[in-house]
């Protein structure tokens, strides 16, 4: 089996929101799930809203979905879109 690449837009609920701990929270969610994280950052969206953008590696038979779904669970989270995903070995 090999590895999946995933980028997701994770959007706060406002700009006030707490995004190192949106950060925190989604590296668990990952890692928990059998990924390794390998980088996320802040994106700019508009009116001071940015957006965090996370990228991580799964193995290929895990379920994206379960980790998708955990992510739109996070406290101040108001959506997650999945944004890129490829096979990477």
């Amino acid at each position: 089996m090999g590895t999946m690449g995933i980028k997701i837009k994770i959007m706060p609920s406002s700009p006030e929101s707490d995004l190192e701990k949106i950060k925190t929270e989604a590296k668990k969610i990952v890692e928990s799930n059998n990924g390794t994280n390998r980088n996320y950052y802040e994106e700019p969206i508009a009116f001071g809203l940015k957006a965090v953008i996370s990228f991580f590696e799964i193995p290929e038979e895990q379920e994206l979905d379960v980790i998708e779904q955990a992510l739109k669970n996070i406290q101040e989270v108001n959506s997650v879109e999945i944004i890129d995903m490829r096979k990477i070995d």
